[in-house]
């Protein structure tokens, strides 16, 4: 975690177009300064046509007027409090900004990783009972079509046919809720964020859900071939329990890899498709975060995101063992 942050902290630290630069541009179109001068991208001061006090004032205020260790050090500190300090951008405290994409995030994430991990696992399994059977066949060829249409072109494709005037106007193109949300009953919001839902949660769903179902095909197949499932065989066990019983549980292990995944919910996210569904989520935050050298929500979002992913490798870990008891990481 220590290795992730510092990498991450010196990169955008050394990319050009820092806050202070930023703000020196926003000055030079509004006329503030000192004079237009010349382009903000590559110096500062007098090339810049705004006064060294100014640069100072700003350097000072954006706390560039320290080395970068000493920077990394203030923020380390800092973080033992949990603060990551006010967005450049938002003039708010960077956790909050974090913390009001969220619902984007958890309504996606969740919903999506319920349903790919509830749908994919007896698909799979399905699959692998009925290996090279009209069924089979059938279901591999529409998974690999599904995984090869990429999400940002499925969302344009989703919009034009079940989001428009031209063939059927059955969803909404944009948002989570409606307008009029707030004077819907309980069970009106619930059906309201449902619509709202359906186009960009496929397309959110469309890579993992191809990706897993045909995992759980193959690692299925792959423990119906070994010695000990032609023994249940021979011992006259049925088809469910030979399955079920026997093979389904080791063939989780690979499955688990993704359990620790969960943790992600809260950062679910994906620039372009809540572009194309004009989704104010995680993945937005992000990308104008990188535009505008919003650096405090950039580390804060790298750090949250890294601690997320470690727990949830930790976790996947130990679902290893609970599947396999066998399995020892001493």
């Amino acid at each position: 975690l220590f290795g992730i942050t510092l990498v991450v902290f010196a990169i955008i630290n050394l990319a050009p177009g820092s806050p202070v630069e930023q703000a020196i541009q926003q000055m030079q179109f509004s006329g503030e300064g000192g004079g237009g001068g010349s382009g903000a991208g590559g110096g500062m001061g007098h090339d810049s046509g705004v006064s060294e006090e100014v640069v100072e004032a700003l350097k000072k205020h954006y706390g560039f007027d320290k080395p970068v260790h000493v920077r990394y050090g203030i923020w380390l500190k800092n973080l033992s409090r949990l603060d990551f300090g006010n967005s450049y951008t938002y003039q708010e405290p960077v956790l909050k900004v974090i913390v009001s994409k969220f619902p984007v995030s958890l309504q996606f994430g969740i919903v999506s990783f319920l349903l790919t991990y509830i749908i994919c696992i007896p698909l799979g399994l399905h699959m692998a009972r009925r290996e090279e059977t009209a069924f089979d066949n059938s279901s591999q060829f529409v998974l690999k079509i599904m995984y090869s249409v990429p999400p940002f072109m499925l969302a344009i494709l989703l919009i034009v046919f079940f989001a428009g005037e031209s063939f059927f106007n059955w969803f909404p193109s944009e948002g989570i809720y409606s307008e009029f949300y707030d004077e819907k009953n309980a069970w009106g919001k619930i059906v309201d964020r449902l619509y709202h839902f359906i186009l960009p949660g496929i397309c959110y769903m469309i890579g993992s859900f191809t990706t897993l179902t045909l995992l759980m095909r193959n690692s299925v197949l792959e423990e119906i071939r070994k010695d000990y499932i032609r023994t249940a065989w021979a011992k006259g066990l049925d088809e469910p329990a030979v399955f079920l019983k026997h093979a389904l549980r080791n063939a989780l292990i690979p499955i688990a890899t993704g359990i620790g995944g969960f943790l992600s919910i809260f950062f679910a996210g994906s620039l372009l498709i809540e572009q194309i569904f004009q989704l104010d989520g995680i993945g937005l935050l992000g990308f104008n975060a990188v535009k505008q050298r919003d650096y405090n929500v950039l580390m804060g979002l790298v750090f949250l995101q890294s601690v997320l992913m470690l727990l949830g490798k930790l976790i996947s870990d130990l679902t290893y063992v609970l599947i396999d008891p066998r399995i020892d990481f001493k």
